[in-house]
């Protein structure tokens, strides 16, 4: 037999549900949840509205708080190209920051989207974007359009003259592979740079000339090539060095992706790797640990770098300066890509 009773819907937990278990007035849980810096509650009352909110499964109404605020509750991450996997990390810290603040997060690739800064432009003056993070290298025209938003916008690990950043310790990073390599007894050392006028790019090289003045060691000109941060940019570039009247028996790499085509290019020039020739690159993924062989890394904190940059867009006004390095940690990751030298011993 049939029945016309539908099933119960669920209750729909309010603002009001929330205040009443945790013993609150309702106006301290909508501070509690936009994270207002001015709330002044003790921490143990904050964590129980937090708790509460988590145990009744309480969501707040977006809708209704974008027009009670004026806010979209949505910020954008705009990368050069997802295929990158050091922005997958990025994005997940951004993601991640975002969430805990309650908002929400947008991405885009401007080597899938080439109107992608214009589409997120026009996003911020229609005021459906709270803040923008810029990891790509944009043109100057664009960051002014960007100070006249009057929106909060930072650049993700580069930096132009005037501009709002947070950054790694690209040349720290550079430095610490250099050394590695020093320290196991090679002395023709090659850079295989990113893009020339990359930031990112500028301050490895800074490293690697560091860590090469510093032991003393000539870099001649044939043993630094420029690539884009790609597979194929990075084996076009190992055939140019391999093509070099004396060849270097180590190559530090700016970046893991341009990594993985240099460890191609060695295969099919009929090297081994570490035998022939070592390879460190910028940025550890898990990948390089399944690469054949696992490649030596230095490991950044890519997830932290995006959640500074998203705090610092959610948490500073559009004329406020930013300009923060995130530091730590910065760890060499050996792997066995790199070993001494074939003869065993330092090079003259």
């Amino acid at each position: 037999m049939s029945s016309d009773v539908s099933p119960a819907r669920p209750v729909k937990v309010t603002l009001n549900d929330v205040a009443m278990q945790a013993g609150v007035d309702r106006s301290v849980v909508s501070r509690v949840i936009n994270n207002d810096p001015k709330l002044s509650v003790r921490p143990e009352t904050r964590q129980r509205v937090r708790d509460i909110i988590e145990q009744l499964g309480y969501r707040p109404n977006v809708a209704a708080r974008s027009l009670r605020t004026s806010r979209a509750y949505m910020f954008g991450l705009l990368v050069p190209d997802y295929a990158n996997p050091v922005f997958a990390e990025i994005i997940k810290g951004a993601e991640r920051a975002a969430g805990e603040l309650g908002y929400g997060l947008m991405t885009a690739s401007s080597a899938g989207v080439r109107l992608s800064l214009d589409h997120y432009l026009t996003l911020l003056g229609q005021g459906r974007v709270d803040g923008l993070l810029l990891a790509g290298e944009d043109s100057g025209h664009a960051l002014a359009q960007l100070r006249a938003s009057q929106v909060p916008w930072v650049l993700v690990n580069r930096t132009l003259e005037g501009s709002r950043y947070v950054i790694l310790d690209d040349e720290r990073a550079g430095r610490m592979a250099v050394e590695h390599l020093i320290s196991l007894g090679h002395r023709r050392i090659a850079h295989l740079a990113g893009p020339e006028q990359a930031d990112t790019s500028s301050r490895r090289r800074a490293g690697y000339l560091a860590a090469m003045r510093t032991a003393g060691l000539w870099v001649e000109p044939d043993l630094m090539v420029h690539a884009d941060y790609t597979p194929a940019g990075g084996a076009a570039a190992l055939d140019r060095l391999l093509c070099a009247p004396r060849p270097p028996t180590a190559v530090f790499v700016s970046n893991v992706a341009s990594a993985v085509g240099a460890l191609h290019a060695a295969h099919a020039a009929g090297l081994c790797v570490p035998r022939d020739l070592s390879l460190i690159a910028v940025h550890d993924m898990p990948l390089a640990s399944h690469l054949v062989p696992g490649l030596t890394t230095i490991r950044m904190p890519l997830e932290e770098l995006g959640r500074r940059a998203l705090e610092m867009v959610a948490k500073l006004g559009p004329d406020e300066p930013i300009a923060e390095v995130v530091a730590d940690p910065v760890e060499l990751v050996v792997r066995e890509s790199t070993a001494r030298p074939m003869s065993g011993l330092p090079q003259s």
